[in-house]
């Protein structure tokens, strides 16, 4: 059995994960941004939150040794490895408004938020339950006046992040739509489930 799981580009999926269970999310190719969001597998009003992860863990740039935290202020997620260093927990999945309004692009275009909705719909999510994504690999810098820009992401060919699920959950990731996260390009994002022991679960 092949390991490695394959999201294509502008799609995403949705999956279970069991408490302690590892998820290693790869950039294969660089420079792609992965959408994630998480949800309490036996509760799903509870979700990944991430005002109380800033709150919490008194930063706006999480990286490895920090935690993913729920709307009801419990840890969801440890990061236990990020060789890329930069995710972005500020910016909301890019949707059919984003390019209406920021692209100034009428017509049809894939977005985070739809392949988000499609792929949690069977997990009975819906639209509104969604909350910010944890934004893998995406690169937000800001101004001394608090102004944003998304720059292309500084992750290259094979850099991962690894999460440690700290209760039973559901997750979607996409293998995000948005040209200016992204460098202009699509790109497909691979993941892994283990153990602890790295042992192939899923």
């Amino acid at each position: 059995m092949n390991a490695i799981h394959i999201i294509p580009p502008q799609t995403g999926v949705a999956f279970e994960l069991n408490k302690g269970d590892i998820l290693t999310i790869i950039d294969p190719l660089g420079q792609q941004v992965s959408d994630m969001v998480a949800f309490n597998r036996e509760d799903p009003k509870e979700k990944i939150s991430a005002g109380k992860s800033m709150d919490f863990e008194e930063s706006i740039l999480l990286t490895k040794g920090n935690f993913l935290w729920s709307n009801r202020s419990r840890k969801m997620m440890e990061i236990r490895e990020d060789t890329n260093g930069r995710n972005d927990f500020l910016l909301a999945p890019c949707s059919a408004e984003t390019f209406q309004i920021m692209y100034d692009n009428p017509e049809y275009h894939p977005s985070c938020q739809e392949n988000l909705q499609q792929n949690l719909r069977p997990f009975g999510i819906e639209l509104d339950d969604i909350p910010t994504a944890f934004n893998v690999f995406m690169n937000v810098q800001f101004d001394e006046n608090g102004k944003l820009s998304v720059l292309p992401p500084t992750s290259k060919p094979g850099d991962l992040v690894r999460f440690k699920a700290e209760m039973d959950l559901i997750v979607a990731l996409t293998a995000c739509s948005a040209e200016d996260s992204n460098g202009g390009t699509f790109k497909p994002i691979h993941y892994i489930i283990t153990d602890e022991d790295g042992m192939i679960n899923q």
